[in-house]
């Protein structure tokens, strides 16, 4: 079973947390379902960049990302080339490394 490895966040997880993730299953439910509460305004509908995170490693075992999310992704703060959004990134079968961002373009947290 693949695990999802989140890096220390200073808000959501400052210790980090290794999570067991189901195959298929994406970045941000395993992340939700651990209690690491990644925002998600647009309820994970690929129509924002709140759940924006950087895969640190495992990014190529993920699926490419589509046109929708590029676009979306293009609009996130301290975009990188290992960009993606947790609501379209699907685990495989590598252990991912998930980096949180610090900011969001959210200006006020939507507290799911």
């Amino acid at each position: 079973m693949p695990k999802v490895i989140f890096l220390p966040h200073e808000d959501l997880c400052p210790e980090g947390a290794v999570v067991e993730a189901q195959k298929g299953e994406t970045v941000l439910n395993v992340a939700l379902r651990d209690g690491i509460d990644i925002e998600h305004a647009c309820e994970k509908s690929c129509a924002c960049t709140t759940c924006h995170v950087i895969v640190r490693e495992g990014f190529d075992s993920l699926e490419e990302s589509d046109e929708l999310e590029d676009d979306m992704l293009d609009k996130a703060w301290g975009l990188e080339p290992e960009s993606r959004l947790s609501c379209q990134a699907v685990v495989a079968d590598e252990d991912l490394v998930v980096e949180i961002p610090k900011y969001t373009i959210n200006m006020v947290s939507e507290q799911h």
